[in-house]
């Protein structure tokens, strides 16, 4: 992926990419955290839009809608519409869903552009482990129309075992048909930082890679 050398670089002068021993959402103790409610101000979110802008241009995925799931999503999916716009010339609608559904104005779980039969939609999640918000957000954006789930972009792949021995971002491909990919893996991320990391932290990210990691596919 181009630029996955400088897009560490830039997960790590904004300390959303850190090492030494941590608990992951699903219980895991994990000796790597990508964190991107670290992002906290204007260039670094507004950069954080072009990493992803130039993935999915250069991923060529065809979609018609960018979705964010809440909440952490709102801002990726903002950014990134704004870069696709003001980098590629893409100028093209998103949408981002509430936790709970309104009950008074326009109501409904779903904010910006509305979802049309036909629409292909394209996820735009930080990281995912498991796919569970994924999960969620399918039903939702299938209930509002009868669109297609183009895709999903997140930004680090961890390349752990998903619900199989098979990765999360594989898993999703196969049960939704969709093209699942990060802007860096894990095996990006060993490459690049590897040689500056400590002996411990490059012994335990092998651990927790022999323990959790993904088969290949």
């Amino acid at each position: 992926m181009p630029g996955t050398g400088e897009f560490i670089d830039f997960m790590r002068a904004c300390d959303v990419l850190t090492f030494g021993d941590f608990t992951t959402k699903s219980g895991r103790k994990t000796p790597y955290f990508v964190n991107t409610g670290k992002y906290r101000t204007g260039s670094q979110i507004a950069r954080l839009g072009a990493f992803y802008a130039d993935a999915i241009v250069a991923r060529g995925v065809g979609f018609d809608l960018l979705f964010g799931p809440a909440y952490k999503g709102i801002p990726l999916v903002v950014t990134t519409a704004i870069a696709l716009s003001e980098r590629h010339g893409l100028d093209l609608p998103f949408c981002f869903d509430r936790k709970e559904a309104k009950d008074h104005g326009e109501g409904g779980s779903l904010v910006g552009h509305k979802p049309q039969d036909g629409d292909r939609v394209l996820i735009i999640e930080d990281v995912t482990t498991a796919g569970t918000s994924v999960r969620e957000t399918v039903p939702k954006l299938r209930a509002a129309a009868d669109v297609s789930i183009a895709g999903l972009i997140v930004s680090v792949d961890r390349m752990e075992r998903g619900a199989t021995e098979r990765g999360a971002l594989a898993e999703l491909r196969d049960e939704y048909g969709l093209d699942a990919f990060a802007i860096a893996t894990l095996d990006d991320i060993v490459a690049h930082v590897g040689p500056k990391l400590t002996d411990g932290d490059r012994a335990r990210i092998a651990a927790y890679r022999a323990q959790y990691g993904a088969i290949a596919g």
